[in-house]
């Protein structure tokens, strides 16, 4: 009897939650300006920033929340697009409480399958020679455009780094760090990520 009872507002609160959080990333994509063929599937709230370009393909799915994915999400989608510069993502892709920091140009294919807490920058956020970091010089930051093609899979807690190229249909293992381009249908794995084997 007391689960009947409890039903009805368990579900009133799921619906009202869900409600606000679509309400939410409603305002938080069109303040963006954010340019999309179907309005994502967003699991919680998404986090943008930046006044650069954002192209989302048609029914991209984000997983915001720790409920979302039980793979152990620690934080929300996190997206950021500085002034001037460009992320595009393909038609159908996934992420689960995804960085993506694209400072230059970011460009992602189809179908994307990106697991959880995985990092995506082309940036290294500060300068490398330690006078240029006192003094946060910005024009000493080193920042090179990404891209990564069609049918790639990101495992979990994986970092993609700037300046690489993932090729279609390539696997990346969980954990990995990926500091060099990467052939289409190969899997590669480790920190730094090292060629594994290929798909077929």
């Amino acid at each position: 009897m007391l689960k009947r009872v409890f039903a009805v507002p368990l579900v009133f609160y799921k619906w009202i939650n869900s409600s606000i959080n679509w309400f939410f990333n409603f305002l938080e994509l069109n303040h963006k300006k954010v340019h999309y063929t179907s309005f994502p599937i967003i699991r919680g709230r998404i986090q943008l920033l930046g006044e650069g370009d954002f192209i989302f393909g048609k029914e991209l799915s984000f997983n915001c929340s720790t409920r979302s994915n039980f793979v152990g999400l620690y934080k929300t989608c996190t997206i950021a697009v500085l002034k001037n510069a460009r992320l595009e993502i393909g038609d159908y892709s996934g992420f689960s409480a995804i960085s993506i920091y694209c400072s230059k140009n970011i460009k992602i294919g189809k179908y994307l399958n990106c697991g959880g807490n995985v990092s995506i920058w082309d940036t290294d956020f500060h300068p490398l020679d330690s006078t240029d970091r006192r003094i946060n010089n910005m024009d000493m930051i080193a920042s090179s455009p990404i891209i990564i093609g069609n049918d790639v899979f990101i495992g979990a807690n994986s970092i993609v780094l700037k300046g690489v190229t993932i090729g279609d249909r390539a696997v990346i293992g969980a954990g990995s760090v990926v500091t060099k381009n990467i052939p289409c249908n190969e899997i590669w794995a480790g920190n730094p990520a090292k060629f594994i084997r290929t798909t077929s």
